[in-house]
């Protein structure tokens, strides 16, 4: 059986156009690189979407590492050189059986030298090359070196001494911070209290409990990291803002540092990011097909506003930038102003603010226009200058994105009017106003059906959600206990229509924006979210958190 050219297999799953194809083999006869590499370089498919195609190209399964912890006694198993030089991770070891992935799906040389060490036929499957390369390396950095004893040692040293050295005080930060990276939190939270300080780690949207470490520490963790940040190491009556860089992992990380005092000292809350996040496709986020489609239509359009809402955390630029991709880069021409760049679009021409010279959103928006924009990315509509901006770039010509923090679409109309921006523009430019939220998915390795109480059918049947059973995870090693893993999106669609145009205009009121909405097709966040609970996705605790 002839084997399917892999150019041909992205282009049938919809991940590659003609006209990609023929870019990546003109630069794949500059470069010499694999043509998959090419496309992956490019921007044109993620490193997860080439594994997936490769693996459709050769038969076999692929395995998302990022949802699939590595085991601990897999690795264990077999020892760092060996899976480094033959090209494989060690994933999971089951019955004697062990399950490994590789990138190179002809990867003979690892069966082998698998089967020798176990005496059985591995289970094989394909994974990406950034996974691969990740996973390997946090998976035995941690075997080798792990945070609990570390964290113990140092502890010790400080109960023993009762003196705290900088060299100490240098490993304790360093240990927050990879055991952040190595639980993959968004936030570090470092809470004094009268005797201990508490380190807490959101993983998934939720708060998790880190370490305790003696009170001792606390003035000295806090003037490393403010050191770090570039912060004033005197002041301690004030909050103040920084951000430094990371590296781990041959990846940097970008930490966004807030410090606020309180009654027992300063309390310290770092967020997490990487700029080289892997971009998604919009139909892998969470989003309905119908609403998909409503999503890839909007961004299609030649100009007008569309906004992503939702507070701090919701998947914002997540979602936006997943919908970017189904914008032409190679027909128009894409600037944006971030803070900070949290994904790489190739093609696209991505500036971040700089606050120190004066770089600002409203800055940045305002000079685009002398670069021959086709689609303006801004970052987020913060201010009265910047919405107007973006308001006159939209009714130019041009396809204007950013975010907002409201609550849901229909109240972000009150929120921009707020902003002292004129209704008629407003209304004649806005697109639409995509909300969402981001709940945590329910761990497929532990997650158990249960009858719903009265009550709880009374909510899916006011929200018009047919249910027969729903799920909920019991909590295992794969999850950590937690009965989750991932997330995915929840949201309601805000598609502004000539109706509303006029609602908006005549200053009507939310009531009537909103009923307006749902007649016009418009499913709301809880219904949505509603949805997913009785498709098993995640569980009717986890959206009442969310949606209250």
């Amino acid at each position: 059986m002839a084997v399917v050219k892999i150019g041909d297999i992205l282009k049938e799953r919809g991940l590659a156009t003609e006209n990609q194809i023929r870019i990546a083999i003109i630069q794949q006869r500059l470069t010499g690189d694999l043509l998959g590499d090419v496309f992956v370089k490019l921007g044109f498919v993620s490193a997860k979407e080439l594994a997936q195609a490769l693996a459709e190209q050769m038969g076999m399964e692929f395995i998302d590492l990022a949802e699939y912890p590595v085991s601990e006694e897999a690795l264990r198993k077999v020892p760092r050189d060996l899976a480094e030089n033959a090209g494989f991770i060690p994933i999971d070891l089951v019955d004697g059986t062990m399950t490994i992935g590789v990138t190179n799906p002809s990867n003979v040389l690892a069966i082998d030298k698998v089967t020798g060490l176990v005496g059985k036929h591995p289970k094989v499957y394909i994974v990406d090359a950034d996974s691969y390369r990740e996973s390997l390396e946090r998976g035995y950095f941690f075997l080798e070196n792990p945070i609990e004893v570390k964290r113990e040692k140092i502890i010790s040293e400080v109960r023993e001494t009762e003196a705290v050295t900088g060299q100490t005080i240098t490993s304790l930060v360093d240990l927050i911070l990879m055991d952040g990276i190595r639980r993959n939190a968004t936030d570090i939270h470092i809470t004094p209290m009268a005797d201990i300080i508490h380190v807490f780690y959101r993983i998934d949207g939720v708060l998790h409990y880190g370490h305790g470490l003696p009170k001792i520490v606390h003035s000295g963790v806090v003037s490393r990291i403010k050191v770090l940040a570039g912060l004033d190491i005197a002041e301690t009556r004030l909050p103040q803002d920084g951000s430094f860089t990371f590296e781990f992992f041959r990846k940097d990380y970008d930490l966004r540092v807030s410090t606020l005092p309180t009654i027992y000292g300063e309390n310290v809350v770092m967020r997490v990011l990487t700029g080289s996040s892997s971009l998604h496709r919009i139909d892998r986020l969470g989003f309905e097909e119908s609403e998909v489609r409503k999503i890839r239509h909007l961004f299609h359009q030649p100009n007008g506003i569309i906004l992503m809402a939702g507070p701090t955390g919701a998947g914002k630029t997540t979602t936006l930038y997943a919908a970017l991709r189904e914008v032409n880069l190679l027909e128009r021409n894409v600037l944006t102003i971030e803070d900070p760049v949290e994904f790489r679009l190739t093609l696209a021409k991505q500036g971040q603010v700089n606050v120190k010279a004066g770089y600002d959103f409203a800055l940045a928006a305002r000079n685009f226009m002398r670069s021959d924009p086709d689609v303006l990315v801004i970052g987020e509509v913060r201010d009265e200058e910047t919405a107007m901006i973006a308001i006159r770039a939209s009714i130019t010509g041009h396809l204007v994105l950013s975010t907002l923090h409201t609550n849901d679409a229909i109240t972000s109309i009150p929120r921009l009017l707020d902003l002292k921006l004129d209704r008629f523009l407003l209304s004649s430019s806005l697109l639409a106003i995509i909300a969402q939220r981001l709940v945590r998915k329910s761990c497929n390795f532990c997650k158990v059906a249960y009858s719903l109480s009265d009550e709880e059918l009374k909510l899916f049947r006011e929200n018009d959600v047919p249910v027969d059973k729903v799920y909920k995870g019991q909590g295992c090693g794969k999850c950590n206990g937690t009965g989750y893993a991932g997330r995915l999106a929840i949201g309601e669609i805000f598609v502004i229509d000539d109706e509303i145009r006029d609602l908006i205009y005549t200053d009507a009121a939310i009531t009537r924006l909103h009923a307006s909405a749902i007649r016009k097709g418009m499913v709301p966040m809880k219904r949505d979210a509603l949805l997913k609970v009785a498709a098993g996705a995640t569980s009717l605790e986890e959206v009442l958190r969310v949606t209250g």
